[in-house]
């Protein structure tokens, strides 16, 4: 139990000082990306590095796989150069049993990523695109799904918009189905609304059809002075990635709050393959994290003296790569419904664990 704990603390310390160098440099290069983002934009260096803070939850999260291979490494090595592993086998401990200790370590990281992390991470990156929004075109662009349809909300120097639509289509283009278009001014209130049968997302403009508008002036009846255009061009500062982004990015959307959105996309008649295959593969985190930890370990536990030593680093860390990426292409074959949602989220990281579990095996008793 003792050097359970001492592998533990040494593989914590690894995964500790390779995470703050991983943070500097993630930071660094964030901080150089907003400097060209808002190249021209009249916003301050300090408004600049909160952006960059607020997107490094995010990264650290997308990178936690590598750290564990990395830390693996690091923390293996070292036992092998100062002999510990050589003596920790010569007391009749298994290498598969050292492994232990930095397993449980991982498992637990993951468990922490998915429920403490995972949350923090979603808040901060929405908070990083309101601003960002804010900064660039004068107020947030933001989108929800509930049971009574779609909700958007466009920013501009001229004010704010809410968009409300019963149904949306369109596989190439953006099109909004019974939409209300209820527009502010600056200082808060409404000026104008807008119905219309359908609206289609073009080039900086929302494209009417069949629209009847009212403009809302204190004093008179709206009614009254109510407009009906065959076709109406209204401006927007949204693209249509961006709204296929935002109606299919579950990864703004904390992991408790999961649940209650794929159920709420599903009364509003929208895909939830995505939100399903993101749940369940975030759910699967701390599994692929222990997986990592097997494939740095299933390399680097040898005696120092055998050498190749660079060599078996870098086989750990291309056969991390390449599990990541499988792990990727069968996230994406699961959004498509191409495979079944449990095997796209759980399937990688089982057979990750198997294969690498088999290799140590043929290491230690090969």
């Amino acid at each position: 139990m003792i050097l359970d704990r001492y592998f533990a603390r040494r593989f914590l310390q690894s995964f500790l000082m390779i995470g703050g160098v991983f943070l500097t440099l993630i930071m660094l290069i964030d901080l150089i990306e907003q400097l060209r983002r808002f190249e021209g934009i009249d916003i301050s260096f300090a408004q600049m590095l909160a952006l960059t803070m607020l997107n490094a939850p995010t990264a650290i999260k997308e990178v936690l796989p590598l750290l564990m291979i990395m830390s693996t490494i690091v923390l293996f090595i070292g036992l092998a150069r100062s002999s510990e592993l050589v003596v920790t086998r010569a007391t009749g401990r298994s290498g598969i049993r050292a492994l232990a200790a930095p397993a449980i370590v991982a498992f637990i990281i993951g468990v922490l990523a998915v429920s403490t992390l995972n949350p923090i991470a979603a808040a901060t990156s929405n908070r990083a695109q309101q601003l960002s929004d804010n900064y660039r075109s004068g107020g947030p662009a933001t989108l929800s799904i509930s049971g009574e349809g779609l909700w958007l909300r466009q920013g501009s120097t001229q004010g704010q918009s809410v968009i409300h639509a019963t149904g949306y289509g369109g596989a190439n283009e953006v099109i909004l189905f019974d939409v209300t278009f209820l527009s502010y001014a600056p200082e808060g209130g409404p000026v104008r609304r807008i119905d219309a049968k359908s609206a289609r997302l073009e080039a900086n403009e929302w494209r009417l059809s069949d629209a009847k508008v009212w403009e809302l002036r204190s004093g008179q009846n709206p009614e009254s002075t109510a407009t009906r255009h065959e076709e109406l061009q209204i401006p927007t500062t949204l693209t249509q990635d961006r709204v296929r982004e935002s109606l299919g990015r579950p990864a703004g959307i904390s992991i408790y709050d999961l649940p209650d959105t794929i159920r709420a996309l599903r009364l509003a008649g929208f895909s939830t393959k995505r939100h399903e295959v993101w749940y369940q593969v975030e759910l699967a985190r701390p599994l692929f994290l222990m997986a990592m930890v097997l494939v740095g370990a299933s390399f680097t536990m040898r005696h120092a003296r055998f050498g190749g030593t660079g060599i078996a680093v870098i086989s750990a860390v291309l056969l991390g790569f390449a599990l990541y990426f499988i792990r990727n292409f069968a996230q994406i074959l699961g959004e498509n419904g191409q495979i079944p949602v449990l095997l796209a989220a759980w399937g990688p990281p089982i057979a990750s664990i198997l294969l690498t579990l088999g290799l140590l095996l043929h290491v230690e008793d090969g």
